[in-house]
């Protein structure tokens, strides 16, 4: 039946983030020669979901340094259970504190949402040429208002930080949004309105982050978007390649 297999997927999914987060927890430094890329690409910040650490992108993290990007997380994000508009604060706070110009965000979930904000804000609107945001809710989540924890309830789809985001447009155009055909966290799924949307073949919330599929995707849309912002006349991206530890 088609509901048992969709909780088998849930079952499944949870099973692959538990081990993951298990693993951050004994590996939870950050690698400092991944912000020290040898090519000039442009640097990545890397903004994870609500309750997840930067080791969710361990995989794509290194694909994306091994074709030169160097890869920022945000240590002062912690499991990313504050508001948006804080943790985008914190996430543009970096990219300052870093001097990183020609940013490219690579997002999950809530970081999606964390993603678009940062690109909003006026202090590093030039310094963040896109984002390739992974099964966010755009649109809010009709799952998270059965959920009684305030940061989860935040990302229903009539919280007003997220129709309040869906309103602001502007930066749809420099967003790639990357999602399953089915998410079981996220069943309305992700396509944003003016963005590149793209659906790839598989399932999960947690387990695409790690799919070749999406990893690809991801990779190449960060290049696409990074070659964009230097077409459009944007900072070069080897003005953050060196990073900072």
């Amino acid at each position: 039946m088609r509901w048992v297999r969709r909780l088998a997927l849930w079952g499944v999914d949870y099973l692959a983030i538990t081990a993951w987060q298990a693993r951050g927890l004994l590996t939870a430094r950050h690698p400092e020669r991944l912000t020290r890329a040898g090519g000039t690409a442009a640097p990545v910040v890397l903004v994870p979901g609500i309750y997840e650490t930067w080791t969710v992108f361990r995989i794509l993290a290194a694909a994306l340094h091994d074709r030169g990007h160097p890869v920022h997380p945000v240590p002062t994000l912690g499991y990313n259970r504050g508001p948006v508009e804080e943790m985008a604060a914190r996430t543009a706070r970096l990219v300052l504190e870093r001097d990183l110009r020609g940013v490219v965000l690579v997002a999950h979930s809530k970081g999606g949402l964390v993603g678009k904000q940062v690109m909003l804000d006026p202090a590093v609107a030039d310094r963040v040429v896109g984002m390739v945001a992974v099964n966010t809710p755009f649109a809010g989540s009709r799952y998270a208002v059965w959920i009684p924890v305030r940061a989860v309830r935040a990302l229903g789809p009539k919280a007003p930080g997220i129709l309040a985001l869906a309103g602001q447009r502007e930066v749809n155009a420099r967003i790639t949004s990357v999602y399953p055909t089915f998410d079981p966290h996220v069943p309305g799924g992700s396509a944003l309105p003016g963005a590149r949307n793209v659906e790839i073949p598989t399932t999960g919330h947690f387990r695409t982050l790690v799919h070749p599929q999406v990893v690809d995707a991801v990779v190449a849309e960060v290049a696409r978007h990074a070659a964009s912002g230097a077409d459009a006349g944007g900072p070069p991206a080897d003005e953050g390649a060196a990073g900072h530890g």
